[in-house]
Order: structure tokens, then C-alpha cells, then sequence
């Protein structure tokens, strides 16, 4: 397939290109104007999520699918309208479009572990996304192969929040989780996550949803202590105060921070044969990717 990715400078956009380009299609990179027309590893486009016109110019009739991978603008009609004008060739085509979200639009989720079927109850950081989310499934009634993926906290080659945790705890001087010891996030690895984009354009139903995620409930105490070692400081980890947090790090990013989730993946291996294959993100953070 030509596929065209918005988004692939970014931490998951780049290793989604990767992995398709690995897997035999070509990769078609949406770059903003201000990047210049400089030499880059895939064949590129000029677009801008802000500009509607340049995205819909830029799916032309030789793209056989798109992948928004591309950071969020935060403002929900400027969001929305990109995802109208990425699609607008692309109706009644059969041709796919996938949509980047994330398992923060679950909000926390108890003592259940959510899967594709749970209703949605979006922190504030992700509040515009259900809404996007439902916008991209509706178009598979026009003719479009849409879907949506929705990854867990990414980790893997150093980057991702992960990252975050192993400055916190240099900083701190010793592991530090926001607001609650007892917080678990859904994990997954980028390259992991990676191959998920691959299977679902090649393989999704039209309309669907897809969990990324390897690991459902990870204790982010366990995650802290071992981001202290990647970090060269040991010991138990410091609760920060939310308050705190909000204050350094924004609100609505510490809110999130310290969500409660246990999230499934098994629908993408189950129906779509997804196979995850690198490190989990304990053992990554403490002897892999971060030291």
C-alpha cells in the first residue's frame, strides 16, 4: 500500500513509518511548510492540520490509506475538521483511514478492565477525542475502511512518559509517582504499537476500534522504582502531590498522570492476529531502553 502518515517526526508517527516501510509499503510523510522542502527518508507531502485545503490536496488518488498519527491541535473544531478533510477523497472508495486516540477517553476504570465495548468517560486532556472517535467510525458508512486505535503509555527507546518518570526521579532524587502509589497504567511498546497500525490496515473491519495495549494494569509504583534505577537513585517512591504536580507539569497532563486504568488488548490478537514481541515496560525502564 501507499500510505500516507500525518504525524511521522513525532514518537509513535515515526515508528509506525518505520514498521510499514520495514513491511514492504511506502510511506508518503505529511510535513508542515515550516519544515522546508529538505531531502527526508520517505517521499513527502506539504500539509499543516491547521490549513484543511492542504490535507485534503495532499490524499490523492494513488494513497491507498492514511494514518493520523499527528499530535492533536487542542482545539476541537480545528481537530475535527482536519479528520473532514484527511477523508473527504476518501469516501466511497473503500480506501482506509485510521485515527490515533488513546485509552485516556475510558477515564479510570475501577476494579473492571475495560475493552473496546466500555463507554467512554474522557479525562479533560482528551475531551474533544470521543467525539473524533465517532466522527471516524461514522464515515465507514460512506465508503471508507475507517478505524481507531487506541494506545496505552508507550515506552520504548528512551522515550514516551516513561521518560518523564526517570527525570522526575533525577530530579527528586528518588522515585516519584503523582498523587497515588496504587495507580496502574496500560502499557505497550512503540515498536509493538507500531506493528498494531500495520495488521490494522491491512486487515480491520471497517468501523472498528482497537486496543493498544500489551500489558493492561501496570503498577506505576513498580514503573517509578524502576525508572530510580535507569535514573542512578533507589528507594521507595515519593508520592508527589497532585497539587504540586499540577502546578510544574500542567493540570490536566498530572490529572492524567494519575489515572487508575486496567485496559485490554486482546481483541487486536484475538481477531486481527497482532503479536507483541519487545520488552515490557518494567524491564525496559529498569535494564533496556532508559539507562
Amino acid at each position: 500500500m501507499r500510505v500516507l502518515v500525518i504525524g511521522t517526526s513525532g514518537y509513535v508517527g515515526s515508528a509506525v513509518a518505520q514498521r510499514l516501510s520495514a513491511a514492504g509499503h511506502q510511506v508518503v510523510a505529511l510535513i508542515r511548510p515550516d519544515r522546508g522542502k529538505r531531502a527526508r527518508r520517505y517521499e513527502w507531502r506539504i500539509g499543516d492540520l491547521t490549513d484543511p485545503d492542504s490535507l485534503t490536496a495532499a490524499v490523492t488518488g494513488d494513497i491507498d490509506a492514511v494514518i493520523h498519527a499527528g499530535t492533536p491541535t487542542g482545539d476541537a473544531t480545528v481537530d475535527a475538521t482536519a479528520v473532514a478533510a484527511l477523508t473527504s477523497r476518501l469516501r466511497g472508495t473503500g480506501r482506509t483511514f485510521v485515527y490515533t486516540s488513546g485509552v485516556w477517553v475510558l477515564g479510570a476504570t475501577g476494579t473492571a478492565t475495560a475493552d473496546e465495548n466500555s463507554p467512554v468517560n474522557p479525562i479533560p486532556i482528551v475531551g474533544c477525542r470521543p467525539d473524533i472517535e465517532s466522527q471516524v467510525l461514522d464515515f465507514a458508512g460512506v465508503g471508507i475502511r475507517t478505524a481507531v486505535i487506541r494506545p496505552g503509555i508507550v515506552h520504548g527507546h528512551g522515550g514516551g512518559i516513561p521518560a518523564l518518570l526517570v527525570d522526575l526521579a533525577r530530579k527528586h532524587g528518588a522515585p516519584v509517582v503523582v498523587a497515588n502509589a496504587s495507580v496502574r497504567w496500560p502499557m505497550v511498546h512503540v515498536d509493538d504499537l507500531a506493528a498494531l497500525f500495520g495488521v490494522v490496515i491491512e486487515q480491520a473491519p471497517a468501523g472498528t476500534i482497537w486496543h493498544g495495549v500489551s500489558e493492561n494494569a501496570v503498577p506505576v509504583r513498580e514503573l517509578a522504582i524502576a525508572a530510580g534505577q535507569a535514573a542512578g537513585v533507589g528507594g521507595e517512591p515519593q508520592v508527589w502531590p497532585l497539587s504540586q504536580a499540577q502546578a510544574e507539569l500542567g493540570a490536566s497532563f498530572a490529572d492524567a498522570l494519575a489515572l487508575d486504568q486496567s485496559v485490554s488488548g486482546h481483541a487486536a490478537r484475538d481477531r486481527l492476529g497482532w503479536r507483541t514481541e519487545h520488552p515490557d515496560a518494567v524491564p525496559d525502564l529498569r535494564e533496556g531502553s532508559y539507562r
